[in-house]
């Protein structure tokens, strides 16, 4: 290496060099892709599961007709062994047990289905389907009570100027022993809880959710995202509507018992649309159901002070 005759050569240059290439690199790839790829990695928008819907109601509806199928068959086996010394339908009419007793199977064999088998198909549990929600009606403790209050007053003035019946069917059935107990026990526990699930936990959101879907399909607007607790978001026409159709049969479910009179009848339909209101503008059936559970309380009470403990039925 100390020969003086030698010296460093230059790098070997390479005589045919590769030519550059034209394409981009990864990164241009992922960074800006072409349009070509561009329609295969977006995939087409989902619209958002807006629940309950129709088709839910639709299910509901058979659970119901099953529930109505074993409460049927509940009643004819308590018939068949004359329990509470009934032996005959007419005498079903008037007895609190049998009453109460077919009412309670009835929703307890809906719940039962409903809370196992809606699951299924919502992907959540039942209660958090239904927007439940029982944390804001605990929030709300105090107001809600107050607008119970406030349909009690709407009580007082529709029994001043739309008075009821002077003899309604639901007074017979106070007058068998222990059924005025039993009636306000059932009235603010059993009764507002399934009553809110059926007419403002699924007829209410399916009503209007059909109402903007059919909009939207109409004018190709797209459904509005779901909000921050996954609860659909309706327009107010939509919840007109539906606060509207969901009262109608909510009051002629009850007309019954104040023999088809008007004034209770109207009564019923505006406190009926003021549990839609709560329910919507709350975004919990948790809330509506407290204001119902209020009201129903309220109501006996009122009747318990005013008969001296239920012992002066005439005084209703």
């Amino acid at each position: 290496m100390n020969d003086p005759e030698f010296t460093p050569h230059e790098p070997e240059q390479d005589l045919f060099p590769a030519p550059e290439l034209a394409l981009p690199l990864a990164t241009e790839f992922t960074d800006e892709p072409t349009e070509l790829f561009q329609s295969w990695s977006q995939p087409e928008p989902v619209a958002p599961m807006r629940i309950p819907h129709l088709g839910h109601l639709a299910l509901l509806a058979a659970f119901l007709i099953f529930g109505v199928v074993c409460m049927m068959v509940a009643m004819m086996i308590a018939l068949h062994f004359h329990f509470d010394g009934v032996s005959s339908l007419d005498q079903i009419k008037t007895n609190i047990h049998y009453l109460l007793g077919s009412e309670a199977v009835l929703y307890l064999v809906t719940f039962s289905l409903s809370f196992f088998i809606f699951p299924l198909f919502w992907n959540k549990s039942f209660f958090e389907g239904i927007h439940w929600r029982g944390k804001t009606a605990l929030r709300l403790y105090w107001q809600l009570p107050a607008i119970a209050l406030g349909c009690i007053a709407l009580a007082a003035i529709d029994d001043k100027f739309l008075p009821g019946p002077s003899k309604a069917p639901i007074e017979d059935i106070f007058r068998s022993p222990g059924a005025a107990w039993l009636m306000f026990g059932f009235g603010v526990t059993l009764a507002p809880f399934f009553e809110e699930i059926g007419f403002r936990g699924f007829l209410l959101p399916s009503l209007a959710t059909a109402w903007d879907w059919t909009i939207e399909k109409s004018t190709g607007k797209p459904a509005p995202p779901l909000d921050e607790n996954g609860h659909p978001q309706w327009s107010i026409f939509a919840t007109v509507i539906a606060s509207i159709a969901t009262s109608l049969p909510f009051a002629l479910m009850h007309a019954e018992q104040t023999a088809w009179s008007l004034g209770p009848f109207l009564l019923l339909f505006v406190v009926s649309l003021i549990l839609c209101a709560v329910r919507v503008r709350t975004r919990s059936l948790a809330a509506s159901t407290l204001v119902h559970s209020c009201y129903n309380f309220l109501i006996f009470s009122t009747a318990l002070i005013s008969t001296d403990g239920f012992r002066h039925l005439d005084k209703m």
